[in-house]
């Protein structure tokens, strides 16, 4: 994909911060807030909603079906990484699945850096969603009428620099990644579950990250991240191209 410079941010209209930069590690060993932002602003579909007024239709297929997709993105010092790429990204989702994104790749851009000043933050992880929207209870996506994008911005937790000295206790576990037979791995989708069962599977063995094998018995990933083996600073394996989820 083309990499061009990170979009920038403009100076917030305010410099006074929100909140404090969270640093903590990364592993879910104890409870967080929700975006770890005072009076979050989220957009959903053109407005911005505080974070308890932010709501979605219980018809929405994305929650009833999981039919939606997503990119997670990250911004540091006022900079977004690699936007282009992540909307290329989001978009050749979208078209995997048939799902049209109702509005421009601009008006997303412009979106998603103004979602970022709302919540007054310069360094963290913006969360892009696309849900196929409002439709029955029937599984046909033409019952669904006008697709919802919501952008939620969040403070980023960080891994301790002691994880980087020391390195993580990391175990593979019996749930297996979906066949890419069944649903393309390069698209991004709302479904998660065979992550989450994953993580169910590994919360009381004292861990801090876990492996997912695909049908071939190759460990594929993390649960939330990618996964390479590295040799003296050297990336010399990745998991087959084919067979990642894009994280």
């Amino acid at each position: 994909m083309k990499t061009n410079d990170a979009t920038v941010l403009e100076e917030p209209k305010t410099r006074k911060r929100a909140t404090e930069e969270t640093i903590e590690p990364a592993i879910e060993s104890r409870p967080r807030p929700t975006t770890g932002v005072r009076e979050a602003k989220i957009y959903i579909d053109g407005k911005f909603c505080s974070e308890a007024d932010a709501k979605v239709s219980v018809f929405d297929h994305g929650l009833l079906y999981g039919d939606g997709i997503f990119e997670g993105i990250r911004f540091y010092n006022g900079r977004v990484f690699r936007l282009e790429e992540h909307l290329e990204r989001l978009w050749d989702s979208a078209r995997s699945i048939c799902l049209e994104i109702p509005m421009t790749r601009q008006e997303m851009t412009e979106a998603l850096i103004e979602t970022i000043r709302q919540n007054h933050l310069q360094d963290g992880y913006i969360r892009l969603l696309v849900t196929r929207g409002v439709g029955n209870l029937g599984l046909n996506p033409e019952q669904c009428k006008n697709p919802s994008v919501i952008i939620i911005a969040a403070t980023i937790a960080l891994y301790h620099e002691d994880f980087y000295r020391k390195g993580l206790s990391i175990v593979t576990v019996a749930t297996r990644r979906s066949n890419p037979a069944s649903l393309n791995p390069a698209v991004k989708s709302l479904n998660y579950l065979n992550n989450v069962m994953a993580r169910i599977e590994v919360r009381d063995r004292c861990v801090d990250a876990f492996g997912v094998k695909d049908e071939l018995v190759a460990t594929s990933e993390a649960g939330q991240s990618l996964m390479a083996l590295c040799c003296h600073q050297s990336v010399v394996l990745w998991a087959s191209h084919e067979r990642i989820r894009p994280f």
